[in-house]
């Protein structure tokens, strides 16, 4: 019996590894408000977007199946850091200890939040690469950076439908709700709008450093089968 081939290259394992940092940094980044052209926003902004970066390099490079492996990777290590950050936090502090107030603030994630934040995140993250993947298909290597503006503009929606009503649904009116929304789907689209032409020298860079350029032609688009490589 012939063995199946499940390595990865080092290039996609220290991609890998950043896609989680972006993450989790996104966690705890996401307790500082800021102001922006007069609407709030989250630390959280500075970071995220480039978890998208990351998704749509690995699909176009490396293919649906590498970036279904990296986006399932990236919500384990999310979901573990925040898990032990909330059982921290659930210890009672030492005597000497100050910061209890401090530290609730960060990692005392709201459950109702935490898990809006885990569905929009899985939801955003395959979508993005699905729109990424297909849309490969269908114009080869050419018009990247369409598929890139598309498939954050697809994968930030869906994420920000799924995850600001669930958060916020009956503390945020729903006009405030709408609008809060569409500017996160904006900037954050905008941001890859700006990056672009440094995520397209990354891209080529890549492609051929590894010698490869895969097309996901008769494969299985489900999210569920994590070691089909």
């Amino acid at each position: 019996m012939k063995a199946k081939n499940h390595s990865v290259s080092v290039l996609f394992m220290l991609f890998s590894i950043l896609f989680c940092v972006c993450l989790i940094a996104a966690n705890v980044f996401e307790t500082k408000q800021f102001a922006f052209f007069g609407h709030s926003q989250t630390g959280g902004l500075l970071v995220f977007p480039i978890s998208y970066i990351i998704n749509d390099v690995v699909c176009e490079v490396w293919g649906f199946k590498k970036a279904r492996l990296l986006i399932w990777t990236g919500f384990v290590m999310n979901f573990f850091f925040v898990a032990v950050g909330v059982l921290c936090d659930c210890l009672p502090g030492a005597a000497y200890w100050g910061n209890d107030e401090g530290f609730h603030a960060i990692f005392g994630l709201v459950p109702r939040i935490a898990c809006a934040s885990f569905a929009a995140f899985i939801s955003g993250s395959f979508v993005n690469a699905y729109v990424m993947s297909k849309m490969k298909i269908r114009h080869g290597q050419e018009r990247f950076s369409l598929r890139a503006i598309l498939s954050t503009v697809f994968g930030e929606t869906a994420d920000s439908i799924i995850f600001f009503p669930l958060a916020f649904w009956g503390i945020i009116p729903a006009g405030e709700l709408l609008l809060l929304m569409l500017v996160q789907v904006g900037l954050k689209t905008a941001y890859e709008i700006i990056v672009l032409p440094l995520t397209i020298r990354i891209v080529a860079w890549v492609k051929r450093h590894e010698q490869t350029d895969v097309y996901d032609n008769d494969i299985s688009y489900s999210i569920w089968k994590l070691f089909d490589l």
